[in-house]
C-alpha cells in the first residue's frame, strides 16, 4: 500500500467515516500500519528497543476516535511499546506528556477543524511536532509494511493527565495574578468548546479559580459537531460566541477548535479578537514591556498590525510564510541566532510562545490573555490604537495545468514585474512568501499554496470600496494566464 496521498503537511489524515458518503481512507489496516512504523521510526531516533518505548496517546471528540485508538494500541503493543492511554485530550496535552510524563512520543488523533467524518493522526516527540520530512519518511515505512513485532506484549497504563494539564494552567493564573485561590472569583468568562476538547477548560480551570462560568455552550465532546464547526475563524463559529457574550454580560469570551491547539477571543462588548487583533495582544504579552523582541506572523497581517507592534509595542514584525510549523520554526531558527523571538503566531489563531516551548497552545493563550484581565489590564484599550482595515477579501485562483509550482512561481515573477512598472506601486521589502504590493487603495498578496494548485490572494483597505479598485487594475493582467482559473467573484 502507498499511504503517501494521507500527509496534510505536517499530519496524517484522512476520511475515517463513510457516514459523510466517501468513501474510508483511515481503514484499520491502514491506522495499524502507520502506527507500527511510526515505532520503527522511533527506534530509529532514540536508538532504543520497542520495548523500552513509552508512548502517550490521546484523542478528540470525533466519532472514529475510539475505533482509530484502539488500532493504534493494538500496534503499539505488538511492538513490545508501553502505552499511555490519556483518553479524551488536547493536542498541546499530548505533547506535554513528554515534558512532565517523560514519554519518548506522543500520538494525537484528531483532525481539528475538519468535518466530522475526517480523522487522523499527529505525532509528538519532547522536541516538538514532527516536520513533514518525519512524516514523509514514516508513511514510507508504513507502505513498505515494516513493523517491529516483540515476543513480549506491551502494556496500557491509564492516564488522567488532562488533570494535571489543567491544575498547571490553574497554577499559572494563581501565581501571576496574585490575588489568592480565587483570583477570577469577580469575572464572568464564557466559553464554546464546539463540541470538541476544550470543555475542560470551563470546568477545571476557570471555575474552580471562581469565574462565573455561566452561559459557556457546547462544552459536551460530540464529535458530530451538531452546533457549529469547532474553527475560531468560521463566521458562524465566532458569531456564536459573541451572542453567547452578549447575552449573558461576560467580561470575556473564549473559543476553542476541537483539539484546542487554538484559540479565539471575545471582548465584554462582544467584539472578537481575532486574527490581526489576537496577534496584538498575545504580542504584547510575548513582548512584556521589553524593547526589541521579534514576533513571527504569516504573511497575510495587516499592515496596522506592524505598525502596532513595531510603534506601540517597540517590537520587530517578521512576516514568513502561511503554515503554523513554518512559522514556529522560523522563531525558533531566529532565536538560536540569538535574535529574542517571544512568539510565533499564524492568523489561523495557532500561537506559539517561547515560553512555553513554542507549542501552538489555544488554552495556554487564553490563560495568558486570562491572566492580564484578571490584573485589571484594560484590553479594549490596550488595541484601541491599532489601525483596522474596512475591507479584507481573499480569492483563490486555480491553476489548471499540472506543472502547477512553475505555473504559479511565473505568474508571481511576472506580477512583481508588472508591479515594478506600475505607478504607485510598492512592493514590500519584508515579504517572504509570494508577492506584497503596496497600493494608494491599500494592499495585496499573491502566494503560492504549499500543497495545492491553487494561488491565494488577500487584499485589505482602510477605505471602503478600494479592494474593487485595485481588482479593476489586476483583471487584465490575469487573464492573460490562459491556464490560471480567474474566481468568478473577482
Amino acid at each position: 500500500m502507498d499511504y503517501m496521498y494521507l500527509k496534510s503537511g505536517t499530519d496524517v489524515r484522512g476520511v475515517a467515516s463513510d457516514l459523510g458518503g466517501k468513501a474510508v481512507e483511515l481503514t484499520d489496516g491502514a491506522v495499524y500500519d502507520i502506527a507500527a512504523a511510526f515505532v520503527v521510526w522511533c527506534v530509529n531516533k532514540f536508538s532504543k528497543g520497542a520495548n523500552e518505548l513509552t508512548i502517550a496517546l490521546g484523542h478528540d471528540s470525533r466519532i472514529t476516535a475510539d475505533r482509530i485508538s484502539d488500532c493504534v494500541k493494538s500496534a503499539l503493543i505488538n511492538a513490545g511499546v508501553t502505552v499511555l492511554d490519556c483518553g479524551l485530550a488536547s493536542t498541546p496535552a499530548m505533547f506535554m506528556t513528554t515534558v512532565d510524563l517523560h514519554t519518548d512520543a506522543a500520538i494525537q488523533i484528531t483532525a481539528s477543524h475538519h468535518p466530522f467524518d475526517r480523522n487522523g493522526l499527529k505525532f509528538f516527540v519532547g522536541t516538538g511536532g514532527l516536520e513533514g520530512s518525519d512524516i514523509s519518511e514514516i508513511l514510507s515505512l508504513a507502505s513498505e509494511t515494516q513493523e517491529c513485532i516483540s515476543e513480549a506484549q506491551g502494556t496500557v497504563k491509564s492516564s488522567d493527565y488532562m488533570k494535571d494539564y489543567a491544575a498547571r494552567l490553574r497554577d499559572m493564573i494563581i501565581s501571576e495574578v496574585g490575588k489568592g485561590e480565587k483570583p477570577l472569583q469577580d469575572y464572568h468568562i464564557v466559553v464554546d468548546a464546539g463540541n470538541g476538547v476544550g470543555g475542560f477548560y470551563a470546568n477545571e480551570v476557570l471555575a474552580p479559580l471562581g469565574a462565573d462560568i455561566s452561559g459557556s455552550q457546547f462544552l459536551e465532546p460530540d464529535g458530530m459537531f451538531p452546533n457549529h464547526i469547532p474553527n475560531p475563524e468560521n463566521k458562524q463559529a465566532i458569531e456564536s460566541i459573541c451572542e453567547a457574550v452578549k447575552k449573558s454580560g461576560a467580561d470575556f469570551g473564549v473559543i476553542f477548535d476541537t483539539d484546542v491547539d487554538r484559540a479565539g477571543c471575545v471582548d465584554s462588548d462582544g467584539n472578537e479578537l481575532n486574527r490581526n487583533r489576537l496577534i496584538a495582544l498575545a504580542s504584547y504579552i510575548a513582548l512584556g514591556g521589553k524593547k526589541g523582541g521579534t514576533i513571527v506572523t504569516d504573511s497575510v497581517t495587516s499592515d496596522g498590525l506592524k505598525k502596532y507592534i513595531q510603534e506601540d509595542l517597540g517590537g520587530v514584525h517578521y512576516r514568513y510564510r502561511r503554515g503554523y510549523k513554518n512559522v514556529i520554526n522560523k522563531a525558533i531558527e531566529l532565536c538560536e541566532q540569538g535574535i529574542d523571538c517571544p512568539l510565533a503566531i499564524e492568523t489561523s489563531g495557532h500561537a506559539a510562545l517561547r515560553e512555553n516551548y513554542f507549542l501552538d497552545d489555544g488554552a495556554y493563550l487564553a490563560t495568558k490573555i486570562i491572566i492580564e484581565l484578571a490584573k485589571d489590564t484594560d484590553i479594549k484599550q490596550l488595541l484601541s490604537t491599532m489601525e483596522m482595515p474596512e475591507e479584507e477579501a481573499e480569492y483563490r485562483f486555480n491553476i489548471k495545468t499540472n506543472n502547477f509550482r512553475d505555473y504559479g512561481e511565473k505568474v508571481i515573477a511576472k506580477l512583481e514585474e508588472f508591479a515594478a512598472a506600475h505607478d504607485g506601486y510598492i512592493i514590500a521589502d519584508d515579504n517572504r512568501e509570494g508577492i506584497r504590493v503596496s497600493t494608494p487603495n491599500g494592499w495585496f498578496l499573491l502566494r503560492l499554496s504549499v500543497h495545492d494548485p491553487v494561488m491565494p490572494m488577500n487584499f485589505e483597505s482602510n477605505k471602503v470600496g478600494r479592494i474593487d479598485i485595485m481588482k479593476d487594475e489586476l483583471r487584465e493582467f490575469f487573464e492573460s494566464f490562459s491556464e490560471l482559473e480567474i474566481p468568478r467573484n473577482f
